[in-house]
Order: structure tokens, then C-alpha cells, then sequence
């Protein structure tokens, strides 16, 4: 195991606006291309970027990506 000094390392506060809604969130899905999609937008259209509830394909650029954070 490494040698620390013990305390946590904090993460760095990340900011996000869903594409879809346009607003700030303190959560949005990702995509590497800049997608992002709160939970709220998520669910609304789910039925368009899942069959599977497994992935989600991201509208802007086709890639599929797992729905973990």
C-alpha cells in the first residue's frame, strides 16, 4: 500500500448543464462529445435512448454509454 498522509482527497466539484432542459443540475449523464442529460430529461426519454436499461445511445454523436456514475 502507498505511504499518505491518511486524509481523504477531495473531489473536484464538477458542474453540469443538461443539453436537453438547458439548465444547471447538480447531476447530468455524460458523453465524452459534451452531451449531458439530467434525470429528469433522462427519464422523460428513455424510452428513445435505451432498449436495453443497460446503455443509453447519446443522441449527439450515436455513442452508447453504461448508465453507471
Amino acid at each position: 500500500m502507498g505511504a499518505g498522509s491518511g486524509a481523504k482527497r477531495e473531489r473536484k466539484k464538477r458542474t453540469y448543464h443538461c443539453s436537453c432542459c438547458d439548465e444547471g443540475q447538480p447531476f447530468c449523464w455524460t458523453c465524452p462529445c459534451g452531451f449531458q442529460i439530467c434525470n429528469t430529461c433522462m427519464e422523460e426519454n428513455l424510452w428513445g435512448l435505451t432498449c436495453s436499461g443497460v446503455n443509453w445511445q447519446c443522441p449527439d454523436c450515436g455513442s452508447l454509454r453504461p448508465f453507471q456514475e
